[in-house]
């Protein structure tokens, strides 16, 4: 696949504070994409200077080789499909999907007739006729998409367009926001701080964070091998452990921990303070080949998650969180031996 969008050497400064870093960044035509951090991280920013709503302080964006930085959106081949979802009230559901091919001055006969095959493809056909008003909350982001899909743009900027859904609709239009992705073959840069989201829906999640990336690649590589230790602990729950790096021992490093001395893969300078993160669902009550053992502790709290026990472990002054199998039969105050696979271990530098 080709590059679609790029950011070169692109920066954003307001009022003096600095919201996104000089950085890079690139995005594959047909690829779905995910900006992931905190409020504040600028994600939004980076996707408002993708859209033309937001200009850089330096750099370029260009869309298919095509230098756009200065462009505004409506000279985009892009479309942008915000939280609140800005339908307009006063027009059927039918007219709110022709508008952008209104403003393009497209006959009103084929606009009409492509707002039919967009709200066909978004699962809404037959309600041309109805009311903003008459819809559910799902059935407004429906016809939200419809409408930046009817213009058929080449990069579609979905800004936490599902933050206003309850958590089952919600899920239920993560699906269906990929199956329209792969229909379409338009690339997709959706905005979110939910890693949940993130991970269900992305071809590649950018972890944003004080205006830097901080971590990039497919969502089982973001979760399982992060790059960095706000990655790691921002990305779902995980356990991070302290250590200083005692020596290197061929492709591998020997670390010091609260649990006990470990030599896991990696490189490092002896004396160097380094951490080590595991998720909850890599620990382990009983051990298994090439195993390391973290030590003996107590269940201090449990909570049953229906599929598992959530449980707050306590190892001298470690407090470590176990997701169990309810199985387990696990109960606050139970001593407990944990250990994890030496290839779970994933050190982390900075």
């Amino acid at each position: 696949m080709s590059d679609r969008v790029e950011l070169r050497q692109v920066s954003k400064v307001y009022e003096g504070v600095t919201v996104v870093e000089t950085l890079d960044l690139s995005m594959k035509a047909g690829e779905f994409v995910v900006l992931l951090g905190p409020s504040g991280s600028g994600k939004t920013t980076l996707l408002n200077m993708i859209g033309g709503f937001a200009e850089p302080s330096a750099g370029q964006v260009l869309i298919d080789g095509m230098d756009v930085t200065d462009l505004p959106p409506a000279k985009r081949p892009t479309a942008t499909v915000f939280q609140d979802y800005a339908l307009f009230p006063h027009m059927s559901l039918a007219n709110n999907v022709a508008f952008g091919l209104r403003m393009r001055q497209v006959p009103k006969a084929d606009r009409l007739a492509k707002a039919a095959e967009m709200l066909k493809l978004v699962g809404l056909e037959g309600f041309g006729s109805r009311g903003v008003h008459q819809l559910s909350g799902g059935q407004r982001q429906r016809v939200a998409l419809a409408r930046a899909m009817a213009v058929e743009p080449k990069v579609l900027l979905l800004d936490e367009p599902l933050g206003a859904l309850d958590l089952a609709l919600r899920r239920q239009m993560q699906e269906e926001l990929v199956r329209l992705q792969r229909r379409s073959g338009a690339t997709f840069v959706h905005v979110t701080h939910d890693q949940e989201e993130a991970m269900s829906i992305a071809d590649r999640i950018v972890v944003v964070n004080k205006g830097r990336i901080e971590d990039m690649g497919p969502p089982d590589r973001v979760y399982l091998r992060p790059a960095s230790l706000f990655a790691a602990q921002f990305m779902g729950e995980s356990n991070v452990i302290a250590g200083r790096v005692v020596e290197c021992v061929g492709p591998d490093i020997k670390i010091e921990t609260a649990f006990g001395a470990v030599v896991i893969a990696g490189d490092g300078t002896p004396g160097a303070a380094v951490h080590i993160a595991l998720r909850p669902e890599q620990l382990m009550l009983t051990p298994v080949a090439d195993s390391v053992g973290l030590g003996h502790g107590t269940v201090a709290e449990m909570s049953f998650q229906g599929t598992h026990c959530r449980c707050h472990c306590r190892i001298g002054n470690l407090d470590l969180i176990l997701r169990a199998p309810v199985s387990a039969g696990l109960t606050p105050g139970r001593d407990v031996a944990l250990y994890a696979a030496r290839s779970d271990l994933v050190l982390l530098q900075r």
